[in-house]
């Protein structure tokens, strides 16, 4: 009786799932300090329109390339300054925050969703299937990641929709590869026997018996590719590929100030810093969910 309470009350107090998580994640004091600016960059896409003093398209002819903090009538009304046709550059950056949480959330599901079912399915498959889609993604990952994605939006055209198709494509193969290690590591187990015994088929062994264990190293991919979106989004704006002018995107922002760079300092400097402090924040984050979710990274 006295071991069964004591069995019992263990059980209790065991944590939970997630209290388990925040405890790891908050050990690394990096990875909640990108939380936090990850969550305001999230408030600041979604409230945008309250937040943004001006209009991220209107253009004001009296004020072009004005400085921070100019002040006009006893007030500040432009606190970031102004580019090169008059646009505020606050709102143009708060606005652009929304494009970049958008284009992180569609690259990340698109990459994810795909190269999870293409991984499982090589898990699973007879090995010459295997083979080949392995060569497949093998070449993909030779190209150079953002030349693949500038051929690619060269073909379908420049959008940030066929952006977002090009930086999908490329970092499909990232989950490809990482979905198929984890099956494999994962069906020689005995809880995949004893479901393969109990006549479980095929697509429950794939989806619902041996998916739920990979999704560990799956989720700190997730973070990374997201921030990779980002820098790769921003990467085509700069070029002309991506998102089109007057889109307050901050990559295509960097490239309408290239010229203005030298007698301008703020209309490169604040965009190059909301791309360099978010994708900062994701990374810082990411290396906390990998500590909070490697069983083989926590301490006793």
């Amino acid at each position: 009786m006295t071991e069964t309470s004591e069995t019992a009350s263990q059980a209790t107090d065991r944590p939970g799932p997630l209290r388990e998580f925040w405890y790891y994640f908050r050990e690394n004091r990096g990875a909640v300090m990108g939380l936090w600016i990850f969550v305001a960059f999230v408030l600041v896409a979604l409230f945008a329109d309250l937040i943004a003093p001006h209009d991220p398209t209107a253009q004001f002819r009296k004020n072009l390339l004005q400085p921070p903090f100019w002040q006009e009538g006893g007030s500040i009304a432009f606190p970031l300054g102004t580019d090169a046709l008059g646009r505020d550059i606050l709102s143009r950056l708060l606005h652009g925050a929304r494009y970049s949480f958008y284009v992180g959330i569609v690259v990340v599901t698109v990459a994810a969703s795909g190269g999870i079912v293409i991984g499982l399915i090589a898990g699973f498959a007879p090995r010459w299937l295997d083979a080949i889609i392995m060569r497949i993604m093998d070449i993909i990952l030779a190209f150079p990641s953002l030349l693949l994605a500038l051929v690619l939006v060269a073909i379908l055209g420049p959008s940030l929709t066929n952006a977002m198709i090009a930086i999908a494509i490329v970092l499909q193969p990232h989950y490809v590869r990482l979905t198929r290690a984890s099956v494999l590591s994962e069906r020689s187990k005995d809880y995949v026997t004893a479901a393969r015994v109990a006549g479980a088929g095929r697509l429950r062994l794939m989806f619902v018996t041996v998916l739920p264990n990979c999704l560990s190293p799956i989720i700190v991919q997730a973070a990374l590719s997201f921030s990779t979106a980002i820098l790769d989004a921003a990467a085509l704006g700069f070029l002309g590929m991506g998102a089109q002018p007057p889109t307050p995107e901050w990559g295509t922002m960097l490239a309408e100030a290239r010229e203005f760079i030298l007698r301008a300092w703020w209309v490169v400097t604040f965009p190059g810093l909301a791309i360099l402090v978010t994708v900062l924040a994701i990374n810082l984050m990411g290396d906390g969910l990998r500590d909070a979710l490697d069983p083989k990274l926590k301490r006793s």
